[in-house]
């Protein structure tokens, strides 16, 4: 791979278990994911006006990231029982807001949709949410922890700025979207996970601006096929790339240098934020699980030396709940 604007930034991964063949973690994650959280709190009136019942609505946004958000709703089950529903509630709002551009065929539709949750998140905190399965989980998280609308408001503006199909100008642009977006959601996470901690959210902060970015390379294919490539233009202008490139599924070493580019900012924010590891409360640990996918992809894409169409990329890792119920009982992220 020749030298690249990020190069030094890569380094070997930090992916290995030690550790694993040494002890085994008691229990396990499949026993956990047949165990439904039963829902706590308020909303009694609110659920029994919708016909649906308290463990129903909870029950709906757990089926919503089981099938949308795999990786979430593995994170999801690890959270301590009282914080595991709100966790719930808070990604199903997340992936609610996530497919409104993929499910629309005109922008007009997602506009309306958008003005939808705003609406709903101000009816939320004035206690009057709708009849819809996953505002009235979300009003009981709100409740129950107080949550901060303003993060709310952030996701939801960022998502409806995000409805035209650009690319990102440069790297900073799709950082910017990351903090807006998946930061914001883990600043709610830690919320509800009652942590206010300065060096938690720094954490959080590079989280989940590796987590945008990573989810970017991960869409590529993807939004290849629907003729579209949200790439930062800043970084393949430098490796004399085009659209048509990716389009073409181009495996052009240059194509790969724009890949590793990328990648490599994803690896640094992962870094920048395990230097707070000593300093993070280990209470926010379940927090941050997501990390577990977000280096099982790196190193994928490490080992097909960054052809970002290689089949192997596009698989299931088997493996993940297993990975990420070790990486919550070691008390690592």
């Amino acid at each position: 791979m020749a030298a690249s604007m990020l190069g030094s930034a890569w380094g070997p991964l930090r992916l290995g278990l030690p550790g694993l063949c040494r002890r085994r973690p008691p229990g396990g994650l499949w026993a956990r994911a047949r165990r439904l959280p039963g829902s706590a709190g308020s909303g009694r009136s609110v659920a029994a006006a919708s016909g649906s019942g308290a463990s129903g609505t909870d029950r709906y946004c757990m089926e919503l990231l089981r099938k949308r958000d795999y990786e979430g709703y593995l994170c999801s089950l690890l959270f301590p029982a009282e914080s595991r529903s709100s966790a719930f509630a808070l990604r199903a709002f997340n992936v609610e807001l996530a497919q409104v551009k993929d499910s629309v065929s005109e922008k007009t539709i997602g506009l309306m949709r958008m003005q939808f949750w705003k609406k709903t998140v101000d009816d939320i905190y004035c206690d009057s949410p709708p009849h819809q399965p996953v505002a009235i989980e979300l009003w009981k998280a709100v409740k129950r922890h107080n949550l901060t609308k303003r993060w709310l408001m952030k996701i939801i503006d960022e998502r409806e700025k995000n409805l035209d199909d650009k690319a990102y100008r440069n790297i900073q642009e799709l950082e910017n979207y990351a903090e807006n977006t998946q930061s914001s959601l883990l600043y709610l996470t830690l919320e509800i996970l009652g942590v206010k901690d300065l060096h938690a959210d720094h954490a959080a902060s590079h989280i989940g601006k590796a987590q945008g970015i990573v989810t970017c390379l991960r869409a590529t294919p993807y939004h290849g096929s629907r003729r579209r490539v949200f790439l930062p233009m800043d970084i393949c202008m430098l490796h004399g790339v085009s659209q048509e490139d990716f389009l073409r599924k181009s495996q052009d070493k240059n194509v790969r240098d724009v890949v590793y580019d990328i990648a490599s900012q994803a690896h640094l924010h992962l870094k920048h934020a395990r230097s707070f590891h000593k300093s993070v409360p280990a209470k926010a640990f379940p927090a941050f699980l997501q990390t577990v996918a977000l280096e099982d992809y790196l190193k994928k894409i490490q080992q097909v030396d960054f052809d970002i169409f290689h089949p192997s990329l596009q698989q299931k890792n088997t493996l993940l709940p297993l990975s990420v119920y070790i990486q919550s009982w070691r008390k690592r992220y």
